[in-house]
């Protein structure tokens, strides 16, 4: 299994608080590696498209990831879609996640 790429821990870190971080690197290396139909030979780079959309559909909810993995797992050309990687094998390199934090006060009310 290919392992994480420093670019795929950096999204994992400003998505996820850092009790949850084993658990979501677990679940990369597990359910969103070589055991992809037809990903059996890619290396961590080549990997790095499908779990970033993983965490992009994620949202830095572990609920919302294990769907997302979900969805690779039964097609993962779904995935890419669904994360807007679908039409470009070099998007996802764009996508830089906001920690949630940073998320939620964007779409608070002024106070």
């Amino acid at each position: 299994m290919p392992p994480l790429t420093p670019a795929c821990e950096q999204r994992i870190a400003l998505l996820f608080a850092p009790d949850e971080v084993a658990l979501v690197r677990a679940l990369l290396l597990e359910e969103c590696g070589n055991r992809l139909p037809l990903l059996e030979q890619a290396d961590s780079a080549t990997m790095d498209r499908y779990r970033f959309a993983a965490l992009k559909l994620s949202a830095g909810s572990l609920d919302k990831l294990e769907r997302a993995l979900s969805v690779a797992i039964t097609d993962w050309r779904d995935l890419l879609v669904a994360a807007g990687f679908g039409h470009s094998v070099t998007a996802h390199l764009e996508w830089q996640p906001e920690p949630p934090a940073q998320n939620r006060r964007r779409g608070a009310a002024p106070g």
